[in-house]
């Protein structure tokens, strides 16, 4: 059974950083891509960034481009969302997810089998 587990979450001032991990088990981790979502109240989830098996293909929304930054360390499990320069709009839950197939880069929400239960990032003005 697959288990996602995000930490990090909390509350920030505008211009700091958090950094998001997630920790993953239950399948060959470093097969799989992972993806980062977040949901803001009233709005629907929308897509983060990405990270292929190896690390070594990432996207980014357009919104985040520049500020952060994807990364995963096979060795433990993890992949990690590191958030700088945040802004209000930046408040969310946010969410980690696993593709549903190995070795191919999931583009679109629909292609991620498992995820986690969510973690809240709240920016403050």
């Amino acid at each position: 059974q697959v288990q996602l587990v995000e930490s990090g979450g909390g509350l920030v001032q505008t211009g700091g950083s958090l950094r998001l991990s997630c920790a993953a088990s239950g399948r060959t981790f470093r097969t799989y891509t992972m993806g980062w979502f977040r949901q803001a109240p009233g709005k629907e989830r929308e897509f983060v960034a990405t990270i292929s098996w190896s690390g070594g293909t990432t996207y980014y929304s357009d919104s985040v481009k520049g500020r952060f930054t994807i990364s995963r360390d096979n060795a433990k499990n993890t992949v990690y969302l590191q958030m700088n320069s945040l802004k209000p709009e930046d408040t969310a839950v946010y969410y980690c997810a696993q593709d549903r197939e190995p070795w191919t880069i999931a583009k679109f929400q629909s292609d991620y089998e498992y995820w986690g239960q969510g973690t809240q990032v709240t920016v403050s003005s």
